[in-house]
């Protein structure tokens, strides 16, 4: 039972049109078209805009946390693999190697992501759930997530920001004028890219 794996990248996040208050995270195939939705909570997708914007935040985050720890411990993240879906629910391990032992971890798929994007670990998929779960092509253009980019930047914007912003309060508060003035130049970036 050896099943073809794809590689896949992360190619957007956006708002839900299907669930209030989710995102989905696109993935798409390295080297090809097809791309497979998957629909995260709130706290992944920042996780992984935070990542993929390259924000450091004051204090470590759980994924940031979870990646140092593993660092410290030398287990390195070799790769994730999406291996089942189940109503809509994609289920993945993490595949990590410690010393000579190889580990295989069962995870939620949005945290497998946001883990693979710290630790730039490859992201695998089971070709045959890549096929039944792609988005179609329509007319030789992927469509569902056209327009998607003001959901981004609203994603952005609101989770983002907010945590940028409480960041910079917490530097004043402690005087850390320096931080703070970093923290203010990226929220204005920010900002100015909306």
């Amino acid at each position: 039972m050896n099943k073809k794996k794809i590689e896949l990248q992360v190619l957007n996040i956006s708002n839900s049109q299907a669930q209030a208050g989710a995102y989905a995270l696109v993935l798409g195939e390295v080297g090809g078209e097809r791309q497979l939705p998957i629909i995260i909570g709130a706290t992944e997708a920042q996780a992984m805009v935070i990542e993929m914007k390259g924000i450091v935040p004051p204090r470590p985050l759980t994924h940031n946390l979870f990646a140092s720890v593993l660092e410290v411990l030398g287990v390195k993240l070799m790769r994730i693999l999406i291996y089942k879906v189940d109503n809509g629910v994609f289920y993945s391990y993490l595949y990590m190697k410690a010393e000579e032992t190889i580990l295989r971890i069962d995870a939620r798929t949005s945290d497998a992501v946001a883990l693979a994007l710290r630790m730039n670990a490859p992201i695998f998929v089971y070709e045959d759930i890549l096929e039944a779960e792609c988005l179609k092509t329509v007319e030789g253009s992927i469509d569902p997530m056209e327009g998607s980019e003001p959901d981004k930047d609203e994603l952005l914007q609101e989770d983002t920001i907010g945590i940028l912003k409480t960041a910079l309060q917490k530097a004043v508060d402690e005087e850390d004028y320096e931080r703070a003035a970093q923290l203010r130049d990226q929220i204005n970036q920010l900002k100015n890219n909306l």
